[in-house]
């Protein structure tokens, strides 16, 4: 088996905390519980499309699952500029507390880091570059540019060709079992971050490694 060369992170929830999101709907007077059913509306419309060969932007998916969710609520603004509202949170979320040393300890162990996201590129890198992280992830990657959304196989193979790697040189790192289960179908070696200590999923593939928070990742890829 090759050794790992490169750490694929997932970028929305793995490493940023989505938790601030639930205020954006909060703040157009609808229920805070709203932003996780937005959130995994958004996720089912987009890998939906991408089981039957097609593609649209999470920004483009994201608007049209807000606005559906903020239905029926009274909330203080036209639609559009409610799911502006909504999309526009991506870009003031915070990294999770364990992210930062856990990029920095994968660096200092000689490992390439790249970001492969379903998202847009400007929210990955303004996240990175707000904790001052950009200059430790050498690509940041949106499927927007491999035409189809994880958990596809060739989204993680449009990642390797950028990296001019192969898939078993890789490992995926995400919250996200649906993630994971991809990435191993697609050949790269598969690394679970369960924070919440959430049970992993008995019809997905298990990962090949699980860790609490990211620091404890460096060690098992060694």
């Amino acid at each position: 088996m090759a050794d790992v060369t490169t750490v694929v992170f997932d970028v929305n929830e793995t490493l940023s905390d989505m938790t601030p999101m639930a205020r954006r709907f909060s703040d157009l007077g609808a229920p805070e519980s709203l932003g996780p059913l937005w959130f995994a509306a958004t996720l089912r419309e987009g890998i939906g499309l991408a089981a039957s060969g097609d593609s649209r932007t999470f920004a483009e998916i994201g608007r049209e699952t807000a606005k559906a969710v903020l239905r029926g609520h009274p909330i203080d603004r036209s639609p559009d500029d409610a799911a502006t509202h909504v999309l526009d949170g991506f870009l003031g979320l915070p990294l999770h507390p364990d992210v930062a040393d856990g990029i920095r300890t994968l660096r200092r162990a000689g490992l390439r880091l790249i970001t492969l996201s379903n998202g847009g590129v400007p929210v990955a890198e303004k996240l990175l570059g707000d904790a001052g992280l950009r200059d430790e992830v050498e690509h940041v990657l949106s499927v927007d540019d491999a035409g189809i959304w994880k958990p596809a196989t060739a989204a993680y193979t449009y990642a390797a060709r950028v990296c001019g790697t192969s898939p078993e040189e890789m490992v995926m790192v995400a919250v996200h079992p649906w993630d994971l289960h991809g990435a191993h179908r697609a050949g790269l070696r598969t690394a679970f971050v369960n924070r919440d200590g959430a049970t992993y999923p008995t019809h997905l593939t298990p990962p090949d490694h699980t860790v609490t928070a990211l620091p404890d990742l460096a060690p098992l890829l060694r």
